[in-house]
């Protein structure tokens, strides 16, 4: 398996999908590097050739942030949310959704499991 910016890539996968492996490169983004590096993004990664790989891992060194350096930046940026006490921060600090979703219902992910609570049955109406 070769090594790109710290990721091992799968030799059985196409170059447009095994790029994916990497933190920070997506799909379209995968397509991008391999047209940079005049790679066809059909071809398999096990097919590539030490120049093509080394054409791959420049492209992506030189124009893209991943990885690490990517994850610190996320990082950061959510850290400093929080510092300043602005709304996003503060849905970070206690673990809700940050980007408007609603939490009566759903939110399971965020929420974690139910919690049952004591008394919230609904009363049946009287007839």
């Amino acid at each position: 398996m070769p090594r790109v910016s710290g990721v091992d890539i799968p030799n059985e996968k196409r170059v447009g999908i095994a790029l994916t492996s990497i933190y920070g490169i997506g799909p379209a983004m995968a397509l991008k590097v391999a047209q940079t590096a005049n790679i066809d993004h059909e071809a398999k990664i096990r097919d590539l050739s030490e120049d093509e790989l080394n054409r791959i891992r420049d492209v992506i060194d030189k124009g893209y942030l991943v990885e690490g350096d990517l994850r610190r930046l996320v990082q950061q940026n959510v850290r400093r949310l929080v510092e300043i006490n602005a709304y996003r921060g503060v849905r970070h600090r206690r673990g809700l959704p940050v980007r408007g979703q609603r939490t009566k219902t759903n939110a399971r992910t965020k929420r974690g499991s139910r919690k049952t609570v004591a008394g919230r049955r609904q009363v049946r109406a009287k007839k």
